[in-house]
């Protein structure tokens, strides 16, 4: 499929080169991109033109979530299965989230809120 200029002025490809560009300049080693399911193959075409890994996933008849950087982080996402992010273990979504480049510190209190872990139980333990 021969592709024009043309093809990429949606927003939603607009933004994926974005995260392109930012992937290829090494911001970020894995990029997650929600898009309208009909740029499926364009997506494909160009991340396969520029050679970087990726993964996609069905959220609906309308959205796919694409996966794409580093072939580790892509391996990593493909081992969780083609679940919905939101079925993802407490483990699942900690990874996911360091990989992605979120916050840490933020990632770190979104996983004890998501696991109930009582900080000062812990902190007990390690005091005594």
């Amino acid at each position: 499929m021969k592709l024009t200029c043309s093809d990429y002025k949606t927003a939603d490809m607009q933004i994926l080169i974005h995260h392109v560009y930012e992937y290829n300049k090494g911001l970020r080693s894995l990029v997650l991109h929600t898009m309208h399911s009909s740029e499926k193959e364009k997506t494909e075409n160009l991340l396969q033109r520029k050679g970087i890994s990726y993964f996609l996933q069905t959220v609906n008849e309308n959205k796919i979530n694409v996966f794409f950087g580093k072939q580790e982080c892509i391996q990593i996402v493909r081992s969780f299965g083609d679940k919905s992010l939101s079925d993802f273990t407490d483990e699942q979504d900690f990874i996911l989230g360091i990989m992605l480049g979120y916050d840490r510190n933020q990632q770190y209190e979104r996983y004890i809120k998501r696991t109930g872990i009582n900080s000062e139980l812990i902190n007990a333990k390690l005091v005594g």
